[in-house]
């Protein structure tokens, strides 16, 4: 597994590209290396806040704060849905359309914890909305853009499967496919995220796309 990468830091913040295979916190029952253990060796306990989270096989931009003022800080604008996020994905099947909105609730599949569902979904439903764009259409594949507006858990992964088009090697929302593209893990990365600092000043950090992205990208290119 590749290492962290810090991004951007300052007093404040520190802003990191996680590589896939890492998990946020020790969930207390796999030995997945986990962030929150890098950041508690590099900046000491309780020295560090998170405010969002990726997915283990994800990729990507992530915003960590160092104070508890600007964690409540950035925390508002996640609550305001102030906080823009792009991700890049490769998902199952041409998409016809450029552009795309799905509106759908998610709750869970089937009750309690674990999987999410924008299909069937039981329990409390929560609104998610997730803008997309194509990029590319090739390979029985479609390279995409994703904006999520809200910050549901696997949101772009539900969305995605919900209107049949399930993220490459997601083997929790679109299992029984075949490898494509090279792809070992999800193809969910997190491009970029724009967030405002205290002083008015909106701020976007954005993380190069991967090796298994650039190679995905270069074989579509060359379809």
């Amino acid at each position: 597994m590749e290492e962290v990468k810090i991004i951007y830091e300052d007093d404040t913040i520190v802003v990191v590209d996680k590589p896939a295979g890492m998990i946020v916190y020790p969930d207390g029952k796999h030995d997945y290396p986990a962030l929150s253990v890098w950041l508690e060796e590099k900046y000491g306990k309780d020295n560090f806040h998170f405010v969002h989270r990726i997915d283990r096989e994800t990729t990507g931009v992530l915003v960590v704060a160092k104070t508890e003022r600007m964690h409540a800080y950035l925390k508002k604008q996640f609550q305001d849905r102030e906080i823009k996020k792009i991700y890049r994905a490769f998902v199952h099947g041409a998409l016809k359309e450029e552009r795309g909105q799905i509106e759908r609730p998610i709750g869970s599949a089937r009750g309690g914890r674990g999987p999410r569902s924008a299909t069937r979904p039981h329990g409390v439903q929560r609104e998610a909305s997730t803008t997309w764009k194509r990029l590319k259409n090739g390979a029985g594949v479609a390279y995409i853009e994703a904006f999520p507006k809200t910050g549901r858990t696997h949101q772009i992964r539900v969305h995605c499967a919900a209107i049949q088009h399930p993220i490459v090697m997601d083997q929790l929302y679109g299992p029984g496919r075949a490898e494509t593209l090279g792809f070992k893990r999800l193809a969910l990365h997190a491009l970029s995220i724009t967030v405002m600092l205290p002083g008015s000043k909106e701020k976007t950090f954005k993380a190069p796309l991967p090796a298994d992205f650039l190679a995905a990208e270069k074989k579509l290119t060359n379809e």
